[in-house]
Parts: structure tokens; sequence; C-alpha cells
């Protein structure tokens, strides 16, 4: 473990991963995501333009950052509808470690915007609602989570998230971006989420507590945030973006820049992969499910059904009358 004993640091690079991390001394927990092969399979894949695939990027790194902390086998999804050039973005990660996303956008809206300069991230992705599932599976009931977006990006969203929702004082980043290599330019996204979860929940709620959480008329007063705290969202606040996706530097160097000095303590790394859930019998089992005239509305020139999964874009044909 780094800086905690007498383990050295790992320079071992680890791509399409998840590190946790704990600094004890600070009452942090965290982890950081780097994501490599996956995210671009998923990225190149659809061939989105490159400010829609940052964008998707963001989105995932933030998505595998929250799912990766079930506990139990079940499904974290992110879903994003928004009046912006992406008006809809979709991830899902299922726990342990399957990964698949997609995005639509307004390709017209899209030339325009990158025209006119605005085409960051924030953006694009404008305003409207963010939404957080939990589905555990089986008979355990889902859990859900909104918060709004309002043209900040996904960093400022999940934030609010937190802070309105989990009341757990939080600092997220998120970084996308293409390294270029023999073999051509590769998309990389990285992670990194920071908790203050100390034992005492009184101490957890004064670092959370900021003068708008007061009534209206409320006379003001200062509320001393907790020194741990905002010592570990410093030090968090420091990561560049550069360094997020860098394929050279490996995550215990990068979390020992930040927290050498506390110590922390790094757990075993968990795999994420690239892999969507559709499956010939269930898209059937779907079809199955229309009338046969709607069946028949779906018929192509070849005579065949065709569905495209937006996930991971397949192609699976059957034949009209399989279906009676």
């Amino acid at each position: 473990m780094t800086g905690g004993d007498s383990r050295p640091v790992s320079d071992q690079t680890i791509d399409d991963a998840v590190l946790p991390f704990a600094v004890e001394a600070l009452d942090l927990r965290g982890c950081l995501v780097r994501l490599g092969p996956s995210i671009d399979g998923i990225l190149s894949r659809h061939g989105y333009p490159p400010p829609v695939a940052r964008l998707l990027g963001e989105a995932a790194a933030l998505t595998v950052l929250l799912g990766s902390s079930l506990k139990q086998q079940g499904r974290f999804q992110l879903q994003a509808r928004t009046d912006g050039v992406v008006d809809m973005i979709v991830v899902d990660f299922d726990s342990p470690d399957r990964l698949r996303a997609f995005a639509r956008f307004d390709a017209e809206r899209l030339a325009a915007a990158e025209a006119g300069g605005a085409a960051s991230s924030a953006q694009l992705l404008g305003a409207g609602h963010l939404g957080f599932t939990i589905d555990p599976g089986g008979a355990m009931q889902r859990y859900q989570g909104v918060v709004a977006v309002s043209g900040e990006g996904l960093e400022a969203a999940a934030h609010e998230y937190f802070h309105r929702s989990e009341q757990i004082p939080t600092l997220v980043r998120l970084a996308v971006g293409q390294i270029v290599t023999a073999g051509g330019p590769h998309w990389r996204a990285g992670g990194l989420i920071v908790q203050f979860l100390p034992e005492s929940y009184e101490r957890r709620r004064q670092a959370d507590l900021h003068p708008g959480d007061a009534p209206e008329g409320t006379p003001a007063h200062d509320i001393a945030e907790d020194e741990a705290w905002i010592e570990g969202r410093s030090h968090a606040a420091t990561v560049e973006d550069h360094e997020l996706i860098d394929p050279s530097l490996s995550g215990e160097r990068l979390l020992y820049r930040l927290y050498h000095e506390r110590g922390v303590r790094v757990f075993a790394a968990e795999e994420v992969r690239d892999q969507c859930r559709c499956s010939t019998d269930s898209i059937r089992a779907m079809l199955q499910r229309f009338t046969p005239q709607e069946r028949a509305d779906m018929i192509g020139d070849d005579g065949m059904i065709g569905v495209t999964c937006e996930f991971c874009s397949q192609k699976r044909e059957f034949d009209p009358k399989a279906f009676g």
C-alpha cells in the first residue's frame, strides 16, 4: 500500500480499471478510474465527432466512478436528457465490470456550435436533468436520484447531486482525450472521486454546509469547515486532465503524489470491460411483444426485420415468418 507501509509505489499502469483508495488520516475514501481500450472501443465504434466523444467519455468515467461502489450484482445507469446539442446520454455499468454507452446528438446544431466556438462538453450538454438509477435486480427496489443540469457540465452536476441528495462532501474530476500512438489516435478517459466520510455524521454534515442551506431570513453565521476535508479536496483539485489519462503514469503514482504526506492506502484494482448486454434471444423476445402489423411495418427491402443495438451498433436480422 502506498504511503502507509513499506510496500513501494507501483509504477505499473493498468488500463480499464478502478483503483479504490483511502486516506485514513483525513477520513477520505475514493477511487481512480482509468479507461483505455474499453472507452476507445465504445467511442470509435459509433464514430462520434470529437466533441460528442469527449462528453460521452466523461459520462462513462463518471458512471464507472459511481457504479463501482455497488457491493452486489446490479446495474448503475446514468441518463441525461437535455435541450443541448447532445440531448440524450445513456451509460450502463453492470456490476462488477461491464460498461456500455451511447449518445444522441443533432449534427446540424453541432456544426453550428463548432463554428461558433461553443462546443465544450458543458455547452453541448445544455440544460435539463441528469438521472442516476441503481437497480439491484430481482425483487429489490430500484433507487433513482435526479439533479438539474444547467449548462455547467457533468462535474458540477455530480457535485450538486452529492450535496443535495447524498449529503456527502464530494469532489469529482473527469478528463477525456486522445493519445496518439504508432497505431493512430486512441481515446482515453479518467476520473477521480474523493469523499469525506468520517465516523461522526456531525463532522460530515458540517463539512457540507453552505450559506444557501439556511432558511431565508436566518441570521448569517460562520461555519468552520472541517480542516481534514479542506485539505483533502484541495489536494484532489490539483489533478490535471493529462494526469488522469496519461498511459505512462500509474494510478498508484498519481495517488501518491496527491496524498503521500498523509499516507494513502490503495486496494485491489477492479476490471472494467466494454461489453453490451444485448443478445439475439432478448431482441427476439422484444419483437415477439409487437403485434403482427407492427412487425410487418418493420420489414426492410430485403424481407427481413433488422434491429441495430444503440449501444454496441451490432445489427441482427430476423425472418418475420419465424414469429408466426
